[in-house]
């Protein structure tokens, strides 16, 4: 077989090679022409795959190792016989440690208590779960919207779009619909965001298309909001005067944990089995994590103790940093370093991989650590 595979894809050599030859090529150079001779093709959501890509070539199998499917037209694919997988929930952690990493970040920096705050959760699906869960840990009232959830009567206590966006943290984890009953393209236009409370927090982590970026810019010069954006419309070609003005933004990597990685890797590799009538037999071997240990400080507010924590596993002030540098580019320059930046993401683990030590007299904070999914070791 020849398999045609996103160069940026983790394992992708490991993973694939027993299937035959491997391309491994930068995402947005996969073309119609490359792909003539191609049996497999697996993506990144930067590929666009419909027919215009996939006409006339033999591709009968398409993964992308991503969470998403926007850039998938799946009707084609179904119309023409070609099998498809997604890795949907590959990297939910990943994300959900990313929303409290840089809400925590916000909120010691802003001097903000947390108690007694509302958070607005939109999408309640793998990642919003997890949210929701942490929100709890930490005491916050949470307001759930998921109209296709409410429709099916999967879970409860759900509220209006509008609800959710009167809370004090407002986070998104919603599908890029562009029609029908659960459009989410646009879900924030600037009149939804005018309901948004001076003062509030504003977390992007979905699909940028989900917040008109040109209606948010002309909301945050006028109004008092902390905005954090990992997502942008038109990436990688992204708005440098709402880079400038928000809190914190990223480049589209809030899920690039290696383990989120990895596991989207995994989830394509097994569907590949199944679809060649393979056994899978293989399991990605992670590096050890140097400095694994982490020391609760002594002093310090429940918020100051928890980023502290947070910020020795993931440092995210350094990718804003690194991200407002777009600022000083041109277009064409900032959306090549934006993907550069990408490409070349340093190593991130998650929560899981590390032990927290307490003082025997913090005990009040092992739950919330175990609820983060660390570990946690009480020394006198």
């Amino acid at each position: 077989m020849k398999l045609v595979i996103d160069e940026n894809i983790a394992f992708a050599k490991e993973a694939f090679s027993r299937f035959g030859e491997l391309l491994l090529i930068n995402g947005r150079e996969i073309n119609n022409k490359i792909l003539s001779e191609t049996d497999v093709l697996i993506v990144r959501s930067i590929t666009n795959v419909d027919e215009q890509l996939l006409k006339n070539t033999k591709v009968k199998f398409v993964g992308t190792a991503t969470i998403g499917t926007e850039h998938i037209d799946t009707n084609f694919l179904k119309e023409n016989s070609i099998s498809f997988t997604d890795a949907k929930g590959c990297n939910a952690d990943s994300v959900a440690e990313y929303v409290f990493t840089a809400l925590l970040n916000v909120v010691v920096k802003k001097k903000i208590s947390l108690r007694n705050k509302t958070i607005g959760v939109n999408g309640v699906g793998n990642i919003g779960s997890r949210v929701v869960k942490y929100a709890d840990v930490l005491g916050l009232k949470i307001l759930k919207n998921d109209p296709p959830k409410e429709r099916e009567e999967i879970g409860g206590d759900y509220v209006s779009l509008d609800e959710t966006l009167s809370a004090d943290i407002i986070t998104l984890h919603v599908p890029m619909n562009k029609s029908g009953i659960d459009k989410t393209f646009h879900l924030l236009d600037e009149n939804k965001m005018r309901i948004i409370k001076q003062g509030a927090i504003l977390i992007n982590t979905s699909r940028g298309a989900v917040i008109d970026n040109e209606a948010l810019l002309r909301i945050i010069s006028s109004e008092k909001l902390d905005v954090v954006l990992d997502v942008w419309e038109g990436e990688p070609l992204i708005n440098s005067d709402l880079l400038e003005k928000v809190d914190i933004g990223t480049v589209h990597i809030a899920g690039y944990s290696l383990e989120g990685k990895v596991n989207g890797t995994k989830m394509i590799y097994d569907a590949l089995c199944n679809f060649t009538g393979n056994q899978p037999n293989w399991d990605p071997d992670l590096p050890g994590v140097e400095n694994s240990e982490i020391t609760l400080p002594v002093q310090g507010s429940i918020e100051e103790k928890l980023y502290f924590v947070f910020n020795k596993i993931y440092d995210i002030d350094s990718d804003n940093k690194k991200t407002k540098k777009i600022i000083n580019m041109d277009t064409e320059a900032g959306g090549r370093y934006f993907d550069e930046l990408r490409k070349t993401y340093p190593l991130r683990r998650e929560f899981n991989n590390y032990t927290v030590t307490i003082n025997k007299d913090e005990k009040e904070f092992v739950e919330l650590l175990k609820k983060f999914r660390f570990n946690v070791k009480i020394v006198n």
